[in-house]
């Protein structure tokens, strides 16, 4: 049902009939305006688009190299072929993570962000799965490559 609404957002329909947009629709019927047309899913900006999607590989790929030290008494085989499992999301998304942000930011600061993100989503991982408590050290070594993302940001496009 969505996907009727997505489609519909991406034709303009001022002058174009039911029947060469959408067969399964009654013909000779006008489609209202494309400003009527209901969209139901609000798309991300530019900028946050590429940020989630990142953030959603980071977990996949955190999760496939890390998942099994509580499992160690899985084959390593099997270990592998989960995790490339995992890695293959992670890659449905880090690919067009990269793709759109290349739109809006350049490549440094894409993999500065991509950086970023997987230092925090390890150390959530980390913490709630693997139960093991950062150290200080840890905690100020991330703060250190914080502060270098910081300045990747300074210098312009």
């Amino acid at each position: 049902m969505w996907g009727k609404f997505a489609l519909a957002s991406l034709i303009d329909f001022d002058d174009v009939q039911r029947s060469q947009a959408c067969p399964h629709l009654k013909p000779n019927k006008i489609l209202p305006a494309k400003s009527e047309v209901l969209m139901p899913i609000q798309p991300l900006s530019s900028y946050l688009l590429p940020i989630c999607l990142l953030i959603g590989s980071n977990v996949f790929m955190t999760t496939a190299w890390y998942w099994h030290l509580r499992y160690k008494e899985v084959p390593l085989i099997s270990v592998i072929f989960v995790s490339w499992g995992l890695a293959f999301v992670e890659y449905c998304l880090a690919v067009p993570a990269n793709r759109f942000g290349s739109a809006v930011f350049s490549p440094a600061q894409l993999k500065t962000i991509q950086e970023v993100i997987t230092l925090l989503v390890f150390a959530i991982f980390s913490v709630l799965y693997l139960k093991n408590l950062l150290t200080w050290g840890q905690a100020f070594g991330f703060l250190l490559i914080a502060t270098g993302a910081f300045f990747v940001f300074q210098v312009p496009r």
